[in-house]
């Protein structure tokens, strides 16, 4: 049989099993087009048109409103503070969550009971956390404010932490690492779990020290669940609304903000709809262009099936 027929026949033979599993797959599809294709056909459109602050389609606005975002003042610095919240965020949070499934991965006393522990970040509400964090940093009334100033750490207690631009943003930075490790951690613990003790033993006959074997063992297996963890933190930073609306949704101005928060403001403050559309169609391009780069530069899944 010649290389181009076996082809063929492979092509015809894969064809063939997606028209059969399409009835079961059909439910999953239309869920999809529903919950996302369409939505996403609606946020385009509407970037194109001229919507008033009452919801009012008054034509077609071409691409004037991407013009207007664009060549907003604050355009670039709302973009680089994205960009910083985005790569900080997914990039400590990986580290971290690396270490503590190394710990949690070990058999101690309670072991049990921290992996419980580690849990509640992720179980608690978002918005009820960040909340907490913000009243602990209130002047005069915080408890972490009192906490700071009895120690010694501040001079006095009318430090505004969620006042000023640049300590709020920092707040929120740590405020959303705390929240992504629960999940982080449990993904990259599950990769590290599947490892076979025989690859880490082989290792130790092969003279390999605990750094080494982690280096060139332990974190290759782990490429898939960094992988995943890595993009879908991506997304859910990207995204990430409640924390920053929370802790420097106050601040005026939009030296504290990033994109999402900006196209709230847009459609709370201003009323722009359209351009709020505009804005989520850029949002949306700059995440998968992101997660591409991630894919291309880093690999994540180079060698792992070799």
């Amino acid at each position: 049989m010649s290389p181009s027929s076996d082809v063929a026949r492979k092509k015809k033979t894969s064809f063939a099993d997606t028209l059969r599993a399409l009835p079961w797959i059909l439910p999953v599809l239309l869920l999809i087009a529903g919950v996302v294709v369409y939505p996403a056909g609606v946020m385009i459109y509407n970037s194109t048109r001229k919507i008033s602050r009452i919801g009012i389609d008054k034509g077609s606005a071409g691409s004037d409103n991407y013009i207007k975002v664009i060549t907003n003042p604050d355009f670039g610095h709302i973009l680089l503070n994205t960009f910083i919240w985005v790569v900080s965020v997914t990039v400590i949070t990986i580290i971290l969550s690396l270490a503590l499934a190394q710990f949690l991965d070990k058999a101690f006393p309670g072991r049990r009971i921290v992996r419980i522990a580690v849990i509640i970040p992720w179980a608690s509400s978002v918005v009820m956390t960040t909340t907490l964090v913000y009243y602990s940093l209130e002047p005069k009334f915080g408890y972490v404010q009192q906490l700071l100033y009895d120690l010694g750490f501040t001079p006095h207690l009318q430090i505004g932490f969620t006042k000023q631009p640049l300590p709020g943003f920092i707040v929120a930075i740590c405020v959303a690492i705390f929240v992504s490790l629960p999940f982080t951690t449990y993904t990259i613990l599950a990769g590290m779990q599947s490892i076979g003790n025989d690859v880490k033993e082989a290792a130790k006959i092969d003279g390999a020290g605990p750094i080494r074997t982690y280096f060139s063992v332990i974190l290759p297996h782990l490429k898939p669940a960094v992988a995943t963890a890595t993009t879908i933190n991506i997304i859910n930073v990207f995204n990430n609304l409640p924390i920053l609306k929370v802790l420097t949704g106050a601040i005026p101005g939009n030296k504290a903000d990033i994109t999402t928060t900006w196209m709230f403001k847009m459609i709370q403050q201003d009323g722009h709809i359209d351009w709020a559309s505009a804005l989520s169609v850029i949002n949306f391009s700059i995440i998968i262009l992101i997660i591409i780069l991630y894919m291309v530069i880093v690999k994540p899944l180079k060698g792992v099936n070799d």
